[in-house]
């Protein structure tokens, strides 16, 4: 219920629609259910010879008063005919408005789903988020916004028709001959013991179809993704052998479907059919007897046939809905995370000239020690370079700046306000960041440089490349700045890929620059080219630069070596390099291996001439 009740908030606003269509059905299950008494009348009235007294009409005795044609008569039959064929015609354009309905209130619901489901993705933290794998969101933001749906916009409709028709069929049954109703209430507890033997299989096995549909999206969208490390490590036979076993297990997963679906089948088949061969016999027994006419045992036994089919179609709807529950419940549990970091939307704070102060800032995450008591007071305008080994720390207190990860102890304040105090949206307009892990939409190069200003023109466009050291390199392309890059970047190399990431920051023009090891990939005259071009063209802004290679910190006002998650030192660079800790000596190790490459390259360009 409570699943249904979660469904019912993004519903509610198409419940006046929604019983207007039933409303409709209603009407056309009415006209359809008249159609046995009209057979009954046309072979009583007017293919028997022998027929019943004129009188025995029942609801449609206006047609036998002589006035559409007399008993036997091609008048009469055409009569009936004709109010058949209305009846036909009314039904089928009451269904069908109807199912328009219905299908744009689907279709509405569906959209809503997935626009609150998607920005429930994008509100919350990356943290909380890395708890499904991408093949989980998949399933979640389409799916299961599919199926959920199918509840309200049909499946409830369903029940109100089956139930509608039900009870008056019992009382069009009851009004030719009680007997009749005696069938499906002496099988209907039958039928209710098999639904409820079947539902629990059915939810333990539509959830394990969603599992294994999930596994089978993150397997092909890995694949897609890595396509070329596949390749390059001729790897091929085992990613195929790994996503034959996730389609193997989905496979059996349908399997085991079919054959619950099969056996639920066969059963109420078989007491429908039970229920149809005793309402033939009774109705046989009472002809027999003198008691019914031929015209209406065809009307009962058809009723009959009709009441076990809405029984078993309920339960039928039973069974379906159990996926369509489980789909509902992982929207629910999805809609219902609480992100780990909570915003605060309606604060009016900002910032153009952010001063930095981070005081004992600590951080734990599953109870391991991220971050250790860094303390530091980053003023607007201030060049801060971050190294470290891998895994120090240095990307995660990044992370901790614009709030992607809160802190656990210590505090970090801009102009004196706790950065908790801002909305989230406010806090990172402050930064440009360039992710070490470069991410470039399906799009041209121009709309992922724009990505912040979707509407800047072509100018500014470039001049922000050319700030990045792109531009030379997208002018070589075919389509220049027009050129679509494929999904994730692919189509361009690792250091263009950086740069037009570093383009796109460029462009943002947020008071902080952020660049979180984004130069990995450039050789060392662009890089310092693109460095020098930073420290000339953005001197008032605050740039933060973590890096592997010690050499693209040399300028920064301060640079921090970290280690195990705490600052182990600290200085100018000829302040590290007078101290001839750490610091120096991994700068020492780098420039020796720098000027061993530059020996084995002039070396080998000789030998070439040579």
């Amino acid at each position: 219920m409570e699943t249904l009740k979660f469904g019912y908030k993004y519903f509610k606003k198409s419940i006046p629609l929604a019983v207007f269509a039933e409303i409709l059905s209603f009407l056309g299950i009415y006209a359809e259910l008249l159609f046995p008494l009209l057979l009954g009348i046309l072979v009583d009235y007017c293919i028997q010879s022998n027929s019943v007294e004129a009188e025995s009409g029942g609801m449609f005795h206006f047609l036998l008063t002589g006035k559409y044609g007399e008993v036997h008569s091609m008048e009469l039959f055409f009569s009936v005919a004709i109010l058949f064929g209305i009846m036909v015609l009314l039904r089928i354009v009451l269904i069908y408005i109807r199912d328009l309905i219905q299908e744009w209130i689907g279709l509405r619901l569906e959209t809503d789903l997935r626009y609150v489901t998607y920005d429930k993705l994008m509100k919350l933290d990356s943290q909380t988020i890395s708890d499904y794998n991408s093949g989980e969101l998949l399933q979640i933001l389409n799916s299961d916004t599919i199926l959920f749906k199918e509840i309200f916009a049909h499946r409830l409709a369903y029940f109100g028709d089956s139930i509608f028709m039900i009870i008056t069929t019992l009382i069009l049954v009851a009004g030719i001959d009680i007997r009749f109703v005696l069938i499906p209430l002496i099988l209907t507890p039958f039928l209710i013991r098999t639904v409820m033997t079947f539902k629990r299989q059915a939810r333990v096995n539509f959830k394990e179809i969603r599992d294994r549909s999930a596994d089978l999206n993150l397997a092909a969208q890995e694949n897609i993704a890595g396509v070329r490390i596949v390749r390059s490590f001729t790897n091929e036979d085992l990613e195929e052998e790994k996503f034959d076993t996730v389609n193997q297990n989905f496979y059996d997963a349908r399997i085991d479907q079919i054959r619950i679906s099969s056996k639920f089948d066969m059963s109420l088949n078989s007491l429908k059919q039970l229920a149809y061969i005793s309402s033939i016999l009774i109705g046989a027994v009472l002809v027999m007897g003198g008691q019914l006419s031929i015209g209406y045992i065809l009307a009962s036994s058809t009723y009959v046939l009709r009441l076990m089919n809405n029984i078993t179609s309920i339960n039928n709807h039973i069974f379906i809905m159990q996926q369509q529950m489980v789909s509902g419940l992982e929207l629910q549990h999805f809609m219902e995370k609480e992100s780990r970091v909570p915003d605060e939307e309606d604060s009016k704070l900002r910032s153009d000239t952010p001063n930095i102060v981070l005081e004992d800032v600590g951080l734990t995450i599953d109870g391991q020690e991220i971050l250790k008591s860094i303390s530091l007071d980053i003023p607007y305008g201030k060049k801060i370079g971050i190294v470290g080994e891998t895994g120090s720390g240095k990307s995660v207190l990044l992370k901790t700046l614009s709030r992607e990860r809160d802190i656990t102890s210590g505090s970090i304040r801009i102009d004196g306000h706790d950065i908790k105090e801002y909305s989230l949206k406010s806090l990172r307009n402050m930064f440009s960041y360039v992710y070490q892990d470069v991410f470039l939409f399906s799009n041209t190069i121009a709309s992922n440089i724009a990505f912040s200003n979707p509407e800047a023109d072509q100018k500014v466009i470039r001049e922000a490349a050319v700030h990045a050291q792109a531009d030379s390199f997208i002018h070589r392309l075919s389509e220049q700045y027009k050129t679509i890059v494929g999904e994730r970047g692919i189509g361009i190399s690792g250091g263009q890929k950086q740069r037009v990431s570093i383009a796109r920051a460029f462009l943002k023009n947020a008071p902080i620059f952020v660049l979180d090891d984004s130069t990995s990939a450039l050789d060392t005259n662009t890089e310092k080219t693109l460095l020098k071009d930073i420290r000339e063209n953005f001197a008032d802004k605050t740039v933060i630069i973590t890096a592997h290679r010690f050499s693209s910190v040399v300028d920064c006002d301060e640079i921090l070596y970290m280690k195990d998650g705490q600052i182990a030192e600290r200085g100018t660079f000829q302040q590290l390099m007078e101290l001839g800790g750490s610091f120096a000596h991994v700068y020492h190790i780098q420039m020796m291996q720098k000027e061993n490459r530059l020996e084995e390259q002039q070396g080998g360009a000789m030998d070439g001439q040579a």
